[in-house]
């Protein structure tokens, strides 16, 4: 097929040039039509759009500046020369502001009227290809589809869900972590995509689409996906079109599964500690009014009770308060610990003498069998205490009257495994399935009047969590409980370099 001419309008009243330009450009393959005056020359050049116009700037009806504006204003791409034997700085400053390419001064040879045209030429056909790209860009951004591969790397190994759609609502660009949280088997690039969106997103880009009003801003919506626990956080913000119209919409997508998680347990846990603080201020000061009020005539020894329960409330208290502060220090990992050689059978020996005086209430018999040949611990000895005060106290309050309570120490594989095994009262399955949750107590009718904070067994949780052990409970409800907790011994090697563990901070 033959390439189509280009199209050439000349505007000029003198006959003899303008006839013998439009025979030189006809040679030399061009389509030319001839206008002999500034009505004709508006006329042709308005009907339709020629690649160039030569335009005489001095005629009898309208000047070139006149032409070139009316033809540039309906065809702005026309490459324009205005021609003229009255060359002047003004006309030639004039003719560029209103859009001329060049200023031709008369008389021109055919070599330097050749070179303006091509030139002109080039540069309007690098206008229209830019327009048409720009064009593109704006009514579609498919060009982002089809992006490098650097780009489409980069875009999918981002962990963020990642989408853009064009105005028309089609998918231009995305990435496998969208697909995964918005829960989409597939998208096809120019597909359609608002109908396949959650409810409130596809709202959110709607809003987009169909108001200017949000130009200028982001929108972020939560998601929770049905059919399974995934809470998605989408944030929605508008792609400008360089003119300043909406090019589209981009999405990136965010997991808040988690956080949305521990925002709940944030919020429950801040509830369980209002409830369990609120209960021995309220008791104390139930006590107090009781006391100071004069009216009540309360006996020397009425009054001395009353102060024995705030002190044992307000002791309760304290230790509450110690035990949320332990939790709030291992959550935010600035615990000062001084790790050493530890004799954990002597650890447990010396709990044990603390808390004989209970032990002989109960008249709880203890057994404890820990071979001599025992492998050291490496840990804080106060934090290992703690772990074992917690569990062998459980033992003895939770324990029955003339009951026992055997303790044994066996070295396992690499690890040093304890079991603390008590007569006492037990649990049930679903008890023992929440033992070690913030203020969890096993309520039952032998434990109403067993006091406690229900911070203890987490706490010893967090602290075997802490020197990556592990801890297994068995219980049988009205026959007892078991604990196994295993800790990592110390290897020859680590005895070797015991004093580099010595007083080191654990951030």
């Amino acid at each position: 097929m033959d390439q189509q001419k280009q199209k050439i309008l000349i505007v000029d009243d003198e006959k003899g040039l303008r006839l013998g330009t439009k025979r030189l450009l006809e040679k030399e393959g061009f389509e030319v039509v001839a206008a002999e005056n500034g009505t004709e020359g508006i006329a042709f050049g308005t009907s339709i759009e020629f690649d160039a116009a030569i335009i005489d700037m001095k005629m009898p009806d309208f000047d070139g500046i006149m032409v070139l504006k009316e033809i540039i204003k309906k065809y702005p791409n026309t490459a324009c020369f205005i021609a003229t034997a009255y060359a002047s700085y003004d006309t030639a400053i004039e003719s560029a502001r209103v859009g001329a390419f060049s200023y031709i001064p008369k008389p021109f040879s055919p070599e330097e009227l050749l070179l303006q045209i091509n030139k002109g030429l080039e540069k309007r056909e690098l206008n229209i290809q830019k327009e048409q790209w720009r064009k593109e860009r704006e009514e579609r951004l498919l060009e982002v589809a089809y992006e490098k591969t650097r780009l489409n790397t980069i875009i999918n190994s981002i962990s963020d869900g990642v989408l853009v759609i064009n105005k028309n609502g089609e998918a231009v660009l995305y990435n496998p972590s969208a697909l995964k949280f918005l829960v989409l088997k597939s998208i096809t690039i120019e597909e359609y995509i608002i109908d396949k969106l959650p409810e409130k997103l596809a709202e959110q880009v709607n809003n987009f689409l169909k108001s200017s009003e949000y130009l200028k801003r982001s929108l972020t919506v939560q998601i929770h996906m049905k059919d399974n626990d995934l809470v998605v956080e989408a944030t929605s913000s508008p792609v400008p079109a360089p003119d300043g119209s909406l090019a589209g919409v981009a999405i990136v997508i965010k997991n808040i599964t988690e956080l949305k998680k521990l925002e709940f347990l944030k919020s429950q846990f801040v509830s369980m500690v209002s409830h369990e603080l609120k209960a021995p201020v309220a008791a104390v000061y139930g006590f107090l009014k009781l006391i100071s009020d004069k009216s009540m005539n309360l006996s020397p020894e009425k009054q001395d009770e009353f102060i024995d329960r705030s002190i044992i409330r307000l002791d309760s208290l304290l230790k509450m308060v110690n035990d949320l502060l332990d939790i709030s220090r291992m959550e935010m990992k600035t615990t000062q610990r001084e790790i050493i050689e530890l004799n954990l059978p002597d650890i447990i020996n010396n709990i044990l003498e603390l808390f004989q005086l209970e032990i002989n209430k109960k008249n709880i018999k203890i057994i404890l069998n820990a071979a001599l040949s025992t492998p050291s611990l490496s840990g804080d000895q106060d934090e290992i205490t703690r772990l074992f005060t917690n569990l062998i106290s459980n033992g003895i309050k939770y324990n029955k009257q003339d009951g026992s309570l055997n303790i044994k120490i066996e070295k396992i594989d690499d690890y040093l495994v304890t079991e603390i095994k008590d007569s006492g009262i037990g649990m049930k399955s679903v008890e023992r399935n929440k033992l070690f949750h913030e203020f969890y107590r096993v309520k039952n009718e032998f434990t109403k009047d067993i006091s406690g904070t229900g911070l203890g067994l987490s706490i010893v949780k967090r602290i075997i969590d802490s020197y990556a052990g592990k801890i297994e409970v068995d219980s049988e409800f009205g026959k007892g409980t078991s604990f196994r907790i295993f800790l990592p011994v110390i290897k020859n090697s680590q005895k070797n370099n015991k004093e580099t563990l010595t007083n080191m901070q654990l951030a």
